[in-house]
Formats: structure tokens, sequence, C-alpha cells
């Protein structure tokens, strides 16, 4: 296994253009680890508190299967802090060699990669309007970004980490919250332009202001930005969220991909 990743890992992820398109991105930055044999596993774990990315192609062998396995255990990674981004066929196999022992490894959420070649106008329209941030937002958006980790309790950092993406956010220009119609700030959403994709995250709306179709004329709103810009809108979900998939799909979200965090 080769520490680094070159031309042959990024043609080989191109079969998954948007299930590991964040695998991609992440590969392309500092890792404190990365493995590859360039042709059937790829390893990568950018930091803490981040899960590692592991791809393998989608007929992987039982023989793949058990390499992964083998080197993830080599590397340390099984020790219990670590969580896994990872197609079904590998989970089921962790989940099969870890079964009644101390790691016990589960699955932890289920995902989709959605893309939308076509933006659709949201069959109710929310009451208010799409508002671009500025830098007097940046308290807000603080709070906005935390209360959407805490509640998905993923990828959670401190406050001081939230503030400098926050001033990173803002500055591309390409963050957005929904007004409503009392001027209140009640659902963020932000995109990010890579490799001709309008990368769709922080969907999140406040509790006390959901049922309110903010999110789905948001988004909608957002993607259409990124649209504009030549770009195609795409995003993760929570499988498990039928209310929130359904959605993404009424405004032209099709499912692309599916994959897993085991831990």
């Amino acid at each position: 296994m080769d520490n680094f990743v070159d031309d042959r890992d990024y043609r080989l992820l191109e079969s998954d253009k948007y299930t590991f398109f964040v695998l991609g991105r992440i590969l392309k930055g500092k890792c404190d680890l990365i493995l590859s044999d360039h042709e059937r596993l790829i390893i990568c774990f950018s930091c803490t508190p981040f899960p590692v990315w592991i791809w393998t192609p989608d007929d992987a062998t039982e023989k793949d299967l058990e390499n992964a396995y083998k080197v993830v255990a080599e590397n340390g990674l099984l020790d219990g802090k670590h969580s896994f981004n990872v197609k079904y066929k590998l989970a089921e196999y962790f989940i099969s060699k870890t079964k009644d022992t101390l790691l016990n490894i589960r699955i932890k959420t289920n995902m989709f990669a959605y893309d939308c070649p076509q933006v659709k106008e949201p069959s109710t329209v929310a009451k208010g309007d799409i508002y671009k941030l500025t830098e007097a937002d940046e308290d807000e958006l603080v709070d906005f970004t935390e209360a959407f980790h805490n509640e998905l309790k993923l990828d959670q950092r401190d406050r001081k980490f939230y503030r400098e993406s926050a001033k990173a956010d803002i500055e591309s220009g390409k963050i957005f919250f929904w007004k409503n119609e009392k001027g209140e700030n009640v659902a963020s959403c932000k995109y990010r332009v890579d490799d001709g994709l309008g990368c769709i995250s922080l969907v999140y709306t406040r509790p006390e202001h959901r049922r309110g179709h903010y999110a789905e004329n948001l988004v909608s709103k957002v993607s259409q930005i990124a649209a504009a810009e030549g770009l195609t809108p795409m995003l993760y979900t929570d499988a498990d969220y039928v209310a929130s998939n359904a959605c993404y799909e009424k405004i032209g979200y099709i499912r692309r991909g599916e994959l897993c965090t085991i831990g």
C-alpha cells in the first residue's frame, strides 16, 4: 500500500462520482493517513473527529473485503474510536468480523447521495425569501452551525472552529438563510464549488420553525443559483429521514448512490 494517491485513484473514484465525492475532495488536502493500492482499495483519514473513508469497488470480492479489514486493523484504526464511511458490502463484512467482540461495529448512519440535473420549484411556497449572509451574520451562523452538528452528532467541533468556518463561508458568498415573513432567520443552506458540482450542505431549520417548508424552498433557491453557474447541484442526506428526502426529490434531486457510516 502506498501513502499517496495519483490519477489512478481519481479515475477509480469517477465510478462513484457522487457517493465518494467528498473522499475525492479530502484526498486533495492534508490528511493524517492515506493508503492506496491504486486498484481495489483507498483508505483516507483526514483528522479527528471525522470518519475514515474506505473505497472499494462494487464488485469487491471476499479477498478485497478481507484485505480492507486487515489494512484498517494494521494501522490502528480498529480501536473503537474511529468510524468509517463505506459501501454496504464492506459494512456487512466489518459487522460480521466484530460480532460478539468488544468492538461490535454497527451501522450508525445510512446515507444517500443525490444530484439534481434540473431544479424544480417547490410544490408549497414558504413565506419569506432567501437571504445572502454578510459579516454582520457571523454570530448567528456560528449558532446555526453548532446546532446542525450537535443535532446530527456529526463531525462535532468547538465554536472556534465553527467561527473560522463561518468567516470562510460568508467570504465565499455562497451561504444563505431563509428569512420568514417576520424577518427571522429560520433555515440555512450553503454550497461549494468542486469539479463542476455545486455541493449543498448545512441544510438546517430551527426546530421551532419546522414544517413551514423553509428548507425545501431554500435548497431549491440555492440549487438554482448553483445551476445558473453551470454547476450540477448535489448533496448527501440521512437515508432514514424519509420526509426530508422526499422534499429533495420533489425539487428535482435524484438518488445516485448509497453508503453508510459504521463504528
